[in-house]
């Protein structure tokens, strides 16, 4: 099946994966997926505008591999860490 690029309609889109390996309750992934998404949801205004204005496309996928799952202050912030570091390799190419 050939994969999907982004659209100018959706510049940026997002993937997450937990493994159920280290969490075989699918409510634990699920938690872990739905604070990311949020976490994403919050963050990615500064990511998106650069890339509107540069008019750039991309797609990103998170894997979460910590053993314990995270508060959502910490994933907020850990997402804020990751987003303005691909802000920046983002624009400077």
């Amino acid at each position: 099946m050939p994969t999907q690029l982004p659209t100018a309609k959706y510049p940026l889109q997002a993937g997450f994966s937990v493994s159920a390996r280290k969490y075989p309750r699918a409510v634990d992934r699920n938690r872990i997926k739905r604070l990311g998404r949020e976490s994403f949801r919050l963050e990615k205004q500064a990511l998106l505008s650069a890339m509107q204005a540069k008019n750039l496309q991309a797609a990103v996928f998170f894997v979460y591999l910590d053993k314990k799952i995270a508060d959502f202050s910490t994933l907020r912030h850990k997402f804020s860490v990751i987003l303005n570091r691909l802000e920046k390799e983002l624009t400077q190419a």
